[in-house]
């Protein structure tokens, strides 16, 4: 993968112990000209399939393509409303598309999708992969599940500390493909980079069994393409009961 000047990025997903298959997808995309690249930044996507077997994997591929191509060619000068466009226009073709399938009813898939132009940082979200920002060995988490157990973190009636080990913490509230409307997370406020920042996007199969302070270390001590390849040997050791998924983006001095 070849990538512009500025960043370091590796990206890597593996089927885990348990499944069959890997119903994950993700993507990096830049674009190939320097004037549409200055306009357009660069795009990284990440989907967690779900809905039988092929129905989670046409789901996520169908989402992180769906998101470059709208992104890419419904571009207007603002990252993040473009980003909100590409989440409606991947949720409308994945319903149309189990529509006209009957064996598809229920296909869906999580979407987690970051635009970085500049030193600007855009996302969108929705479900339950995430975005992380590790800023001076921090660890910041940019996204919210959106989960049954997400919920109950914010009414205060599980600890945050607890919910990561919680029975029902991958019933989803919300997913693109699911339902009529989906309402799509976005950045709420401006965030700009800063030299060694590293931005990570992984799937419930990586966070639901490595704490967030391994994540931090982990990304924080090693290449991008080290980092990934560790943290889905140390998943897999667990037992990897899902597929694994992460994309690693160092931002360089």
């Amino acid at each position: 993968m070849r990538v512009k000047p500025g960043v370091e990025v590796a990206s890597l997903s593996d089927i885990g112990c348990k499944r069959d298959n890997n119903e994950d997808s993700y993507l990096y995309w830049e674009p190939a000209d320097d004037q549409e690249f200055k306009r357009k930044g660069r795009l990284a996507v990440i989907a967690d399939g779900m809905g039988g077997h092929e129905g989670g994997q046409e789901a996520s591929r169908m989402a992180v393509e769906t998101v470059r191509e709208v992104y890419d060619q419904g571009f207007r000068d603002d990252p993040q409303a473009a980003l909100l466009e590409a989440f409606a226009a991947a949720h409308a073709r994945i319903l149309n598309y189990a529509e006209q399938h009957p064996l598809f009813q229920g296909m869906g898939t999580t979407c987690t999708a970051f635009v970085l132009h500049g030193r600007q940082l855009y996302f969108a979200h929705v479900g339950d992969s995430r975005l992380y920002l590790l800023r001076d060995s921090k660890i910041r988490r940019l996204t919210r599940d959106h989960s049954y157990v997400g919920r109950l973190v914010e009414s205060g009636l599980v600890r945050a500390e607890d919910a990561e080990k919680h029975p029902q913490r991958h019933i989803l509230t919300a997913a693109l493909g699911a339902g009529i409307a989906v309402a799509v997370d976005g950045a709420e406020e401006r965030m700009t980079l800063q030299d060694d920042d590293n931005l990570l996007l992984c799937t419930d199969g990586l966070w639901g069994v490595v704490a967030d302070e391994e994540l931090e270390m982990a990304v924080s001590n090693y290449s991008p393409a080290e980092s990934c390849a560790s943290l889905v040997k140390l998943a897999r050791e667990r037992g990897g009961p899902d597929n694994i998924t992460l994309q690693v983006l160092h931002f360089g001095s």
